[in-house]
């Protein structure tokens, strides 16, 4: 399955509460994505709050915009990535 890297940007930053509403959201947007392939594996936020970096797999762009677009989330970027392990080669 292709993985991506998703950027997301959020104006006012990305406001995600730490109680069980948080837990909720995310629990919503991990089944809104079981219809199209998608699986959310990893997320990363800038000190700032305002960007984004998530690591999807999906089988295609389209599939991560569509549940983006489900889950009412924003998309300003999307690479294809792959796994380097710097251990590998020891």
């Amino acid at each position: 399955m292709p993985r991506y890297l998703i950027e997301r940007r959020f104006v006012d930053g990305l406001r995600l509460p730490t109680d069980d509403s948080g837990v909720q959201f995310c629990h919503v947007i991990v089944e809104n994505n079981v219809p199209d392939g998608v699986t959310w594996l990893t997320s990363y936020v800038s000190a700032d709050r305002k960007r984004v970096f998530c690591v999807y797999e999906a089988p295609t762009p389209e599939a991560i915009r569509r549940v983006a677009s489900r889950n009412r989330l924003p998309v300003h970027e999307i690479t294809e990535v792959r796994v380097l392990d710097p251990y590998f080669y020891r």
